[in-house]
């Protein structure tokens, strides 16, 4: 009996996805579990395995379109239990084939990001031609469309002699689609400055504590939770101590109502090849330094594979950004709507400051809260981020809760 491959169903805020690319052609043996089909949303990218082990025999939708929820894409005639194992095993063989390929090609082909795959793919290259600029060597699509640059343009010529007319070389424009989550992040940004009334307050934090606590327990503390002690959980125990004090940060907008939320759901921006996502760490009151670490871990993991889902970067009452990592000193983030509120971490450098009337050199960081004036006073901003100061330049007041 042939089997449906259909779109899975979809979150109820997410309306539609684009079919990016098929990984397999009709004709084609599929094992069970492997993936079909790759389905681009505003938030994820999502594989759309095989139920069955068998022959892929008609394919409905091609690369480009835009699918619904239950939407047929293909079908499958399912193979016998004799032609089941041929199958795994015939999908087997290309791997060990790939396995003598050069390393490097292989290193490569496992690191390219779902949408660099389908332009390495459209355009008949081998992974391992294309150098990659992420971490770790994982290859974006703006690595392939460099690369594919690069390949098609002229060989450099000698410039002109001075004063001879002036010859310049062919230049090109190329125009690239953006990606549905590039899409969807520019019309939130667009969306947010023209709903909210955006403003930014500024602080400092002497970051001496911290670094010290850090400095002194991060042995005992990566061997006890298998995890490293990052600025992320003190940062983030830190703004959910300042929501607690000021709830109104923490709520939202509805309508001609203001939404406060009694839970404390954090979302920690993260860097994709693909943009900006934010998962979210949920009931962050109730998490220890250890769990904030380890999730933060495992999100930013799933997140730059690409198998990260989308209840976990769905909600959240508040955001906390760090810039600091690719070295900003200072910015102003723009709220993650329909929050009403967002933190911007920056970079950690080593300024001189007066405490106690002494000029002394200390770890400073700017911190910045961009906030929605509407419902949020400028008394109420400041007074947060001075409790964020606070808290993290006197760990202690962590563990006593004052």
């Amino acid at each position: 009996m042939t089997v449906e491959i259909r779109v899975p169903s979809l979150p109820e805020s997410v309306a539609d996805a684009t079919l990016v690319g098929w990984r397999k052609k009709v004709g084609d043996t599929v094992a069970r579990d492997e993936n079909l089909v790759d389905l681009e949303t505003d938030k994820v990218v999502l594989e759309v395995p095989s139920p069955v082990a068998g022959v892929l025999t008609e394919i409905r939708l091609q690369d480009g379109a835009t699918v619904k929820g239950g939407q047929l894409l293909a079908l499958i005639e399912p193979a016998a239990a004799g032609q089941a194992a041929t199958a795994s095993a015939g999908t087997a063989a290309p791997a060990a084939a790939a396995a003598a390929a050069p390393a490097a090609a292989e290193g490569t082909a496992g690191k390219l990001s779902p949408a660099a795959k389908r332009v390495v793919a459209e355009n008949q290259l081998q992974p391992g031609q294309v150098a990659g600029s992420g971490r770790g060597g994982r290859v974006s699509k703006a690595d392939v469309v460099t690369h594919l640059a690069a390949k098609d343009s002229p060989a450099p010529v000698a410039p002109p002699a001075q004063g001879a007319a002036s010859a310049r070389a062919a230049r090109s424009d190329q125009r690239v689609p953006m990606t549905r989550l590039r899409a969807r992040i520019a019309d939130r940004m667009v969306q947010a400055q023209a709903t909210q009334a955006l403003l930014t307050s500024f602080n400092e934090v002497d970051l001496k504590a911290v670094v010290d606590l850090r400095a002194r327990y991060k042995d005992a503390f990566e061997k006890q939770h298998g995890v490293k002690l990052g600025f992320m959980s003190f940062f983030t125990r830190a703004c959910v101590e300042a929501l607690k004090r000021f709830p109104v940060v923490n709520a939202s907008v509805d309508g001609n109502d203001i939404v406060y939320h009694d839970y404390f759901d954090i979302g920690v921006a993260v860097s994709t090849d693909r943009g900006l996502i934010v998962p979210v760490l949920r009931d962050a009151d109730l998490l220890g330094l250890a769990d904030i670490e380890k999730a933060i871990g495992a999100y930013a993991a799933r997140a730059r594979s690409g198998s990260i889902t989308i209840e976990e970067l769905t909600g959240g009452t508040f955001t906390i950004t760090n810039g600091g990592v690719f070295g900003s000193l200072l910015s102003t983030p723009i709220v993650n709507a329909p929050q009403s509120a967002i933190l911007g971490m920056h970079k950690i450098q080593d300024r001189p400051v007066v405490v106690d009337g002494q000029i002394v050199i200390r770890p400073m960081m700017y911190i910045a809260l961009t906030y929605d004036h509407r419902i949020i006073d400028g008394r109420d901003a400041v007074q947060f981020l001075v409790t964020v100061k606070q808290v993290l330049e006197d760990p202690a007041r962590l563990v006593l809760g004052v």
